[in-house]
């Protein structure tokens, strides 16, 4: 299998061909002992060395996988020292191998070590803070475990060793069995905590360890031959296979997706061990005081021992009390957590938690991708399908997100149409193809109330750089996403630098042009339309201007899509529409019958959506005194296919006699079929088929304009020809049947004063 799948990195430390190995050695142990020599023993400690040192390989490669919070890696790290001197250990054991009483101090001095590296590793978790007192309170159950087990194992453990051996042997087993006990504690605690950074299945298989310890030193000191034996082989390599599986489970909980809810284990027993070693330290009380003491003294004790117990019990009932108050606030915890980190319509983690879990990668210098995927038209859908509908369509996104997330990618609702998936890589390639996938899957049918919908996403990528934080991240992913809806929709666009720039310059440039509106720095120029059969003056078209005072001009082409964007071109709209009607009017007024008819304004899609937008243009012919008639409206076909609310402004804007053109013509991929659903007056046949168009060369500009030209005359619409630029287009798109048409060949865009001598001219024609 290859390291990495569909773009994801694969993990391949502590997977499972160490634990196949550490459960043979394992295996091979428990075999020898059924079928054994009595005299030889050293084929028997074999297994240990084993054992550990495919625990070494599997915790060394879960130490280095860069995956990993910081945290996470520092603990297996020191898990894996820890098991560089259970190796050595497990090597002086099998060069040693005896069946002796008692633990050899060269055997015990590594084991310690490794159970004391054990013990660090895992107080060195993560976990909530404590005061003084929480200090204090683990301090004292501590010291009491301590102090109880050394008693047992002093008085109790090794008064059974056998006569003749040695006491170093066995303090120094009891030692280890003591330090057994507490790393048993301190994993005990660290593996029932709420939250842990490490997997907790992990954590309490690694119990095995001072399992182990405990059980082995008693047996060494107390057991029979068989079962001392028993234990001295196959502690270690049970220890081994722990570590092992502790890693691999690592492993596994790596690759479970992200943002999965927190569960909270049962009451952990090793709450309960001081009271235990309190009772087990009576009982021992109880047992010295009974040999050589008078009745009255043994009654002392006796009553001593009752208050203990009695104390104990009361500390038993207050600690199941506050367990109980404790789980249930743990609960509500969990749900608050919950309803502030999850998005309550899809279920998938919200904004919040996303860049939590982002900030959490960046900290940990791990790789991240942040994918910003946003429908396409989801209003116009939403509009016509209705909220109710809307909102099982998002829930559907974000199911198919769901599904098709491979481990390690995490997919969250930022709000509305929006949503993110953080994708644990940082090379390009691979986010592109992760980004792919996904915008596949999204592309494919939707069955909502009882409809079928196609839907299209556009997609922005931002991979994370150095020194960037999560919010830097999220916003460039931002940035790319509007740069892919600005390339065409139902794409994806990786973040550069440069679009910062133009994202920044747009929103100085859109600063400005609010400015400018009210400093009146726009201008109109009209350019005329002329008839091309008579070459007389039939119409103007208002243009808008801008020069600004410190850039000096600045193009429609630069300024006209950050109106859009911004929502300016509304104001912008307004005051041209205004504007031009107002000139109108004044040439009405001042040159009576030789004044053109009409005047031609062009309409963003955003004018129409708003809706009060057929009152406003009511509003401006009544105070300019201008009929409907006097007013052409130029929309795009894009604009026209917006929704069901675009098409009743329209409709009610013909109703009133206001005629609509159609900007453009021929660009779009509905021409035809608007001609039948639009109310269309006008046809205004696009520059780019007026190109070219004398030479010849082109026969499809040639078939496209001619075209054009026979459906106005047959469903007995006006046809305007725009950007002529010669004569020989001119005649050509006359003899076609055009006859209209404007272009710089007749007449650029003119200030108002110098459209007043082409009224004034009778007739007037083309140069």
């Amino acid at each position: 299998m290859s390291d990495t799948d569909a773009g994801v990195p694969r993990l391949r430390a502590g997977g499972l061909s160490p634990v196949l190995v550490a459960a043979v050695a394992n295996l091979g142990v428990l075999m020898w002992l059924l079928i054994r020599d009595a005299d030889d023993v050293t084929y028997g400690y074999i297994g240990g060395p084993i054992a550990l040192a495919v625990a070494l390989h599997a915790t060394r490669r879960i130490a280095r996988t860069v995956r990993m919070p910081r945290q996470v890696r520092t603990f297996w790290r020191r898990v894996h020292l820890s098991s560089i001197c259970l190796f050595v250990s497990s090597a002086i054991a099998l060069a040693r191998a005896n069946n002796n009483t008692g633990m050899s101090l060269w055997v015990a001095v590594p084991m310690m070590s490794g159970l004391l590296l054990l013990m660090i590793a895992f107080l060195g978790l993560p976990g909530p803070r404590r005061n003084a007192a929480g200090l204090l309170r683990a301090l004292l159950d501590t010291v009491t475990i301590a102090v109880a087990s050394a008693l047992i194992f002093w008085y109790v453990v090794l008064d059974l060793a056998p006569a003749g051996t040695s006491l170093v042997a066995r303090i120094v087993a009891a030692v280890v069995g003591v330090g057994g006990v507490l790393l048993l504690v301190v994993i005990g605690k660290a593996a029932a905590a709420p939250e842990t950074v490490v997997d907790g299945t992990a954590l309490r298989v690694l119990m095995a360890a001072p399992i182990a310890a405990v059980t082995g030193t008693f047996l060494l000191i107390a057991g029979a031959d068989w079962s001392r034996m028993a234990l001295s082989v196959q502690a270690l390599p049970l220890v081994g296979l722990a570590f092992c599986v502790g890693a691999h489970l690592q492993r596994r909980a790596l690759e479970r997706p992200a943002g999965h809810p927190v569960t909270f284990p049962a009451r952990s027993l090793f709450n309960l061990l001081p009271f235990v070693a309190v009772t087990a330290t009576a009982g021992l009380v109880i047992s010295v005081s009974s040999q050589d003491m008078t009745n009255r003294q043994r009654a002392v004790i006796i009553g001593a021992v009752l208050i203990a117990g009695c104390v104990v019990a009361r500390q038993l009932l207050s600690l199941r009390e506050n367990t109980l108050a404790l789980r249930g606030i743990r609960r509500q915890q969990a749900e608050l957590e919950r309803l502030a980190l999850s998005d309550n319509l899809t279920g998938l983690p919200n904004r919040a938690r996303f860049i939590v879990a982002l900030a959490e990668r960046l900290e940990d210098r791990a790789p991240a991708t942040a994918l910003l995927i946003d429908v396409d038209d989801f209003k116009m859908i939403n509009d016509t399908i209705g909220p109710a509908a809307g909102d099982q369509l998002l829930h559907a996104v974000a199911q198919r997100l769901r599904e098709q997330c491979v481990p390690g990618e995490m997919p969250a609702r930022l709000g509305g149409d929006e949503f993110a998936v953080l994708l644990p890589v940082e090379d390009p390639v691979a986010a592109e193809a992760a980004a792919n996938r996904l915008l596949e899957v999204l592309a494919e049918p939707f069955r909502v109330a009882e409809q079928q919908l196609l839907l299209h996403a556009s997609a922005g990528i931002a991979i994370a750089g150095n020194g960037e934080n999560a919010d830097e991240v999220l916003r460039n992913a931002d940035i790319a996403m509007y740069a892919a809806k600005e390339a065409g929709k139902a794409s994806l666009a990786r973040f550069e630098p440069r679009m910062r720039h133009d994202m920044v310059s747009h929103a100085t440039l859109a600063g400005e042009l609010r400015d400018a509106i009210g400093r009146g720095e726009l201008r109109l120029l009209y350019q005329p339309v002329y008839d091309l059969v008579t070459g007389g003056l039939h119409g103007f078209e208002a243009l808008v201007r801008w020069q600004h005072p410190v850039r000096g001009f600045v193009s429609p082409a630069e300024f006209i899509p950050v109106a859009e964007r911004s929502g300016l071109i509304v104001p912008l709209g307004a005051w041209v529409l205004r504007e031009a009607c107002l000139q109108l009017a004044a040439w009405r007024a001042a040159y009576q019958d030789g004044a053109v008819e009409a005047m031609n304004v062009n309409v963003a899609v955003r004018q129409l959506r708003e809706t009060g937008f057929v009152d406003e243009v009511a509003a401006v012919l009544s105070e300019t005194g201008l009929t409907p008639r006097n007013l052409i409206l130029e929309v795009t076909e894009s604009s026209v296919v917006d929704g069901w609310q675009v098409s009743e402004t329209l409709e009610a804007l013909h109703e009133m006699g206001v005629r609509l053109a159609l900007d453009d013509f021929g660009t779009g991929q509905s021409s035809l079929s608007l001609l039948r659903a639009f109310p269309v007056d006008v046809l205004k046949l696009d520059k780019s088929f007026v190109d070219g168009i004398a030479d010849g060369a082109d026969r499809g500009r040639l078939a496209v304009a001619a075209a054009v030209a026979q459906l106005a005359e047959h469903l007995q619409l006006k046809a305007v020809a725009e950007g002529i630029e010669s004569r020989e287009q001119l005649e050509r798109l006359r003899d076609m049947g055009y006859r209209y048409g404007q272009g710089f060949f007749m007449a650029k865009p003119l200030p108002p004063a110098e459209c007043g001598p082409l009224m004034a001219a009778d007739p007037v024609r083309a140069a």
